[in-house]
């Protein structure tokens, strides 16, 4: 027992500082329990990918953190600050620093793609116009596209160009930590390993801290420097990615190689 923990603080040591620390967490929807009682630790500057099963509540976990849903009980702490008991002018604050990249991309259709990118400088700061298309313009730049599609609607973009776009967004206020909500999910392989490569340079222009969920093993495997298991509400295993390649937990094994056999019930 005691050579566990010491491995595993010394662990913690190489990972650095805790960015987000989250205890005792549960959500549940009227009977369904969704969170139960889930720990974790988030290091600053890594990127962590949360893999699980369709419906196990990685999207729950994710929205709780940025405060799209409010947890039953527990805890979630930013830079040692507990969000659940913040007064709302701290929240906002604190909020600031995340960036949070939706499944669908979530572009507003009646926004031209300027108004798209600069909205939090628009309606939140009072940017001017003409600072406004500079913002969208330089961060248009940062995820491979140009000026050229400033004046156009979401509805006129293909599907790949939409992804940037909300990619463009997500990053324009430079925020500290991004939340990517299953980025590759309907996507041909081709556009998944685009989607896979924005968000690498994206954590590498802002030299981020990243949370990834997701069901792909592949994305997992190229964004990920640890990778967390989550079943029944709880983190079951978490790791470094190249532990994926060997995994020793059989709720992991099963996930990574699909078997219908194993501790995760097939329904």
């Amino acid at each position: 027992m005691m050579n566990t923990e010491l491995k595993k603080n010394n662990q913690e040591k190489a990972l650095g500082k805790v960015k987000i620390q989250i205890r005792g967490l549960s959500k549940s929807f009227g009977k369904q329990v969704v969170l139960s009682d889930l720990n974790l630790d988030i290091y600053e500057n890594e990127s962590l990918v949360i893999l699980g099963g369709s419906g196990c509540g990685k999207s729950v976990l994710i929205k709780c953190i940025v405060g799209l849903l409010k947890p039953d009980t527990g805890s979630i702490k930013l830079d040692g600050f507990d969000l659940l008991s913040l007064s709302k002018n701290k929240h906002e604050e604190l909020m600031r620093k995340f960036g949070f990249l939706f499944q669908k991309g979530a572009l507003f259709d009646s926004l031209k793609v300027w108004e798209n990118i600069s909205f939090l400088f628009i309606y939140h700061k009072n940017v001017g116009i003409e600072d406004a298309r500079k913002i969208a313009a330089e961060n248009l730049l940062k995820v491979g596209l140009d000026s050229s599609v400033l004046d156009m609607y979401p509805a006129q973009l293909s599907g790949g160009m939409q992804k940037r776009v909300a990619f463009a967004r997500t990053i324009a206020h430079t925020p500290e930590i991004l939340f990517f909500d299953e980025p590759t999910t309907g996507l041909d392989p081709i556009m998944t390993n685009v989607v896979n490569e924005l968000i690498i340079r994206c954590r590498n222009i802002l030299k981020a801290t990243s949370v990834t969920i997701t069901h792909d093993i592949g994305s997992a495997r190229k964004i990920a420097t640890r990778v967390a298991m989550l079943y029944k509400g709880k983190i079951v295993w978490i790791g470094d990615v190249k532990n994926l390649d060997d995994p020793k937990d059989e709720i992991l094994k099963q996930f990574i190689q699909g078997g219908i056999k194993g501790p995760i019930m097939v329904g």
